[in-house]
Formats: C-alpha cells, structure tokens, sequence
C-alpha cells in the first residue's frame, strides 16, 4: 500500500475494557488509505475490526490498499448485506450471554438490520433475523410472537411510517429497540417520518436510535445484555 499518509488516527483500543465494545470505523466519509491503516493499527493491537458503510466498490480499493497478503493476515472480509468490512475472527456466539432478535418490516429493511446482527456477532452475541413482519400484513407478526417473547431484547427496523417498534412495544414486555429505515415514498423523507413516529410512540419505554443506524441498536441491546449479566 502507499507509504503516504494522507491524515492521522488516533484509535480508542480501551474501549472493550471500558465498555465491552469493539471499537467501530465509519466507513462511508473515510477513504480506502485511511480505512486500510486503522485496519492494520488495529490488527496489530490485536483487536477485532469493523468498519461500517462500506459499498463493495470502496471494500475492493481497501483490499487493494492492504494487498492480498496483509489482507489474508488480517482476514479481511466484505459483507455485502451488511455492508461493512471485518478484520479479525468473529467469536462464536455464546449462548449465556443472551439472544436477540432482529426484526424489519420487509426486505427493504435487511441491509439494516444486517449491519445490527453483524455488530453483536462481533460480540459474540446470537441473533435471530425475523424478516417481513410489518404492519401491513400484521398476522405474519402475530405469528411469531411466542417464539420472540423468548429474546431477552428486540430490535425492530422500519422504514414507511415506522409502526413496527410501536406494535412489537404494545405487546411484548421485553426492551424494544426501534431503528427508522430511510425506506418509503415522499413525506417519508429518507426516515424522517418513521423516526419521529417512533420518538412519538405512545408505547411506553420504547427506545430508538437514528435513522439507518443499525450499529447503534446493536451497542444498546448489548449494553442491556451486559448489565443483565451476572456481576463478577
């Protein structure tokens, strides 16, 4: 790769100790060079890496970058649903820690609702994805209802209105994590409508991250599994 250094970095490798949280790279405003470097700075501090928003364009100039020896090292993969780079073997999942389940509306959800399953598998965290739930057809919903109350959390992805989080919070006691999805025609406004349908939500205790923001569900679900956990 280029001997250049177009910017510095400064990672935050204490983060896992702190909080029980790998460090994440947004990817979409950094370049190849600048992602290649964290990657390899990161590898190096013998830390796992996720990079999030990345296009496959942009996932082959960073393996470019790296060259396919330093990547096979790294054991750099793209995952293209996700769209997001790892470096590092994931752990297994570990079934003590909890289960959550992912939930979209349809499948225009998923590449969303990937990127929250992929963030708690770098965590060692087993998910679930539940897929075409909407409210549209609501009895698809209902019919799975037994099998979500066993998720100790929720995380629900919808883009349109964004009624999916309210439903699944109306009915179900455990914590419900609502992710707008910038899906839909006109006044939906790149998830503006479901974002502030869900903000006023009159199902109580529901949370809700940004819009598209699937990383950051994640972090709150494995927060709540965290403080769960047994104190040591």
């Amino acid at each position: 790769m280029s001997s250049s250094r177009s910017s510095e970095h400064r990672l935050d490798l204490g983060r896992r100790q702190r909080l029980g949280m790998v460090e994440a790279i947004w990817g979409e405003n950094k370049s190849a060079e600048q992602i290649a470097r964290i990657l390899i700075a990161t590898h190096a501090a013998a830390e796992l890496a996720l990079a999030t928003r990345i296009e496959p364009a942009k996932a082959h100039a960073v393996a470019l970058e790296l060259g396919p020896n330093l990547a096979g090292e790294l054991q750099l993969q793209h995952h293209l649903q996700a769209r997001c780079l790892t470096a590092g073997s994931l752990p297994n999942p570990d079934p003590s820690r909890g289960r959550v389940a992912v939930l979209g509306g349809g499948t225009s959800d998923l590449p969303v609702a990937a990127e929250a399953q992929l963030a708690l598998a770098c965590h060692g965290i087993a998910t679930e994805l539940v897929l075409d739930v909407g409210v549209a057809g609501l009895h698809r919903l209902l019919d799975r209802l037994e099998e979500l109350r066993r998720a100790p959390v929720l995380i629900a992805c919808a883009g349109m209105e964004g009624a999916l989080p309210t439903v699944l919070a109306g009915l179900l006691p455990q914590p419900v994590i609502g992710v707008p999805v910038a899906v839909g025609y006109g006044v939906s406004a790149g998830g503006m409508a479901a974002l502030n349908g869900m903000l006023a939500s009159c199902a109580p205790g529901l949370l809700v991250v940004n819009i598209d923001n699937g990383y950051g569900a994640a972090m709150a679900a494995l927060r709540i599994l965290n403080s769960q956990a047994p104190m040591g």
